[in-house]
């Protein structure tokens, strides 16, 4: 657009400086038509005057004037904007020059009265030519002036020509472009800039839109990845809780039944299923029974209470490890199964295994056709295995309880044989002892065999009371001295005997399955000194380092330590060895007849106990 106008000021411009050099050449030819005014005043005053001499050089300066005129300078701009008038003038001044010289200049004039008319006259034709010129050079100036104009209305029209055109093609998709690009910046991907030209703001504009349609594209496509991955968080997030639930749970119960019950809510929850069933094998995985069920009816639930193998879906035969998804349909023979019957449509029967070895399963029923996804199958399959060794956990801890009331029970039958048992055949020796006084009628014996009858049953007497307290006895977590304490005054109390305690040392407090069992020693030692020693002393030594060290020493009727003949009076001696025996420790007596006992017990070191005394924590307890 500007192209055109360019080329109008050019031409202009060239008409301009065209007409300012016809001006500059017509303006000397002015001033050489001037000059030739003074030349010939010049001429007719050296002539009037008579001084002729100088009358060649000022002809030839005239002739040259006129020969400038006629010819042009080459030097610079001079010559006569010619048309017929100006020429017909210029051509009546160089016939009149012609005249004048030769009337005037070549010969001899004595008549100089009509010089000055002729020279007048002359003067006047180069007057008329100076008028012919200068009305050529004011035409050419009013041209001028009107170029300039032109040029300037020109300049004006270009310059609003411009801005319009600058606004229109320039500014107003700048504009569209800068409100296109802040809408995007304002997330508004949906902005497009309509500009349909083959200029370079229209390529501007195509790309612009080309980017807009790449960022939205983006835009979508992250947002569609953003949501996939928070749904993929959000799974992960609950498949982690309804782990640790499980785990929780698996972690927190002590009963199979809040634990079938507990799963079935948690994996309910988790599947979103619609009804969920625990059915526990047997040991050659011939018949399921069913443990616990939610969602299910209770038809049901009372007629499938323990079914066989292989008789549903439930409790099918198959070898695959993993999880099973079985349409709900009707048998072969046309029979609709109770699970269908409810309303069910899908059943996911989840294995339980532990260690390969099948130990039930978890069936899961959905009111319509489902699939689980991967992540949910394998978190399915996790909590089964949970399931298995939780339940694997209840067995073992059943066992190991088992374990302990059966070892308590072996204890109690010997405490009881080895004191009430060995007390009450000592009671039915006497009784028949008594009878058959009875019979003889020796009222001496029988007084004698109810002093026995009396004598053993208090000791039979005391012997329970010593076992109920020898029970109920608890040890201290840190610290045996309050347990010894305690265990002597009640010596002091049911013997009359004054008992001291000595303890020597600070060593690492005992194991309390330890204390229990290191009472128990000490207890019998007690009970043997009551019963037997006649003493009226008895002293407790306690020494805690190195090792553990107890000493039970009474100034009593002692006895023959290597006497291998053991009556009831030695029993206490071998249910104390065979407690530290227990505990790995070395069990020493020493007595001498006469002059009392003493029994010392001696502990291994913490870093060498036995293995023995670890397998028996608890059981005494």
């Amino acid at each position: 657009m500007v192209a055109p106008f360019l080329i109008l000021v050019l031409c202009s411009t060239a008409a301009t400086l065209w007409v300012s050099w016809q001006l500059d050449g017509g303006a000397a030819a002015i001033n050489e038509a001037g000059r030739m005014r003074m030349q010939t005043y010049r001429l007719a005053l050296s002539v009037g005057t008579g001084q002729t001499s100088e009358l060649p050089q000022q002809i030839a300066q005239f002739d040259q004037s006129l020969s400038v005129l006629r010819l042009g300078d080459p030097d610079r701009p001079l010559f006569i904007p010619w048309d017929d008038v100006v020429r017909e003038k210029f051509e009546r001044v160089a016939r009149n020059w012609s005249e004048f010289r030769a009337r005037w200049l070549e010969g001899k004039q004595t008549q100089l009265d009509e010089l000055r008319a002729e020279t007048g006259a002359f003067v006047a034709d180069i007057d008329a030519l100076v008028i012919g010129i200068e009305a050529h050079m004011a035409l050419w100036t009013s041209l001028l002036y009107l170029l300039q104009m032109s040029v300037m209305a020109m300049a004006i029209l270009v310059a609003a020509l411009l801005i319009y055109t600058g606004y229109v093609f320039v500014l107003e998709p700048v504009s569209q472009l800068k409100l296109a690009i802040e809408k995007i910046q304002q997330g508004n991907f949906d902005t497009r800039v309509d500009h349909a030209s083959s200029d370079e703001f229209g390529m501007l504009t195509t790309g612009f839109n080309g980017m807009a349609d790449n960022l939205q594209s983006m835009y979508r496509n992250l947002e569609h990845k953003v949501a996939e991955k928070t749904s993929e968080l959000e799974e992960k997030k609950e498949r982690l809780e309804g782990l640790y639930e499980v785990t929780t749970l698996v972690a927190n119960t002590t009963s199979l039944d809040e634990l079938a019950q507990g799963f079935i809510k948690s994996v309910a929850r988790i599947a979103r299923a619609d009804g969920v069933t625990i059915r526990w094998s047997d040991q050659d995985n011939q018949h399921y029974l069913m443990l616990a069920a939610q969602g299910m009816p209770q038809s049901l639930v009372d007629a499938e209470q323990c079914i066989d193998k292989g008789i549903c879906h439930c409790g099918a035969i198959v070898t695959e490890s993993g999880l099973r998804v079985v349409p709900l349909q009707s048998d072969s023979v046309g029979r609709q199964l109770l699970c269908a019957r409810a309303g069910f449509k899908t059943a996911i029967n989840i294995p339980v295994r532990l260690h390969e070895k099948l130990m039930g399963e978890v069936d899961l029923f959905f009111n319509a056709k489902v699939r689980p996804a991967p992540a949910l199958r394998s978190l399915l399959e996790a909590l089964a295995n949970h399931l298995a060794s939780a339940m694997e956990n209840l067995r073992l801890n059943a066992l190991e309880k088992e374990a302990a009331v059966s070892q308590e029970r072996i204890y109690l039958a010997r405490e009881l044989h080895d004191s009430i048992a060995q007390s009450l055949a000592f009671l039915k020796i006497q009784v028949q002892l008594m009878r058959d006084a009875v019979q003889s009628d020796n009222s001496a014996e029988i007084q004698e065999v109810l002093e026995e009858i009396a004598t053993g049953v208090n000791e039979s007497y005391g012997d329970v009371r010593e076992l109920l307290m020898h029970f109920r006895t608890r040890t201290n977590a840190e610290d045996i001295e309050p347990a010894l304490i305690t265990t002597l005054r009640k010596f002091e109390l049911q013997s009359g005997i004054k008992a001291l305690l000595t303890v020597k040392g600070q060593g690492i407090p005992l194991a309390p399955d330890t204390q229990i069992q290191v009472l128990h020693i000490l207890k019998e030692a007690l009970s043997n000194v009551r019963k037997h020693a006649k003493a009226s002393q008895v002293s407790l030594n306690v020494q805690q380092r190195p090792v553990w060290r107890f000493e039970v020493r009474d100034d009593g009727i002692g006895f023959n330590v290597n006497d291998d003949q053991l009556d009831e009076s030695h029993v206490g001696l071998r249910i104390m060895n065979e407690r530290a025996q227990i505990l790995g420790a070395d069990l020493e007596v020493q007595s001498t007849p006469g002059h009392g006992s003493s029994i010392v017990l001696t502990l291994p070191p913490a870093n060498t106990m036995s293995s023995d005394a670890s397998e028996t924590k608890g059981i005494a307890a």
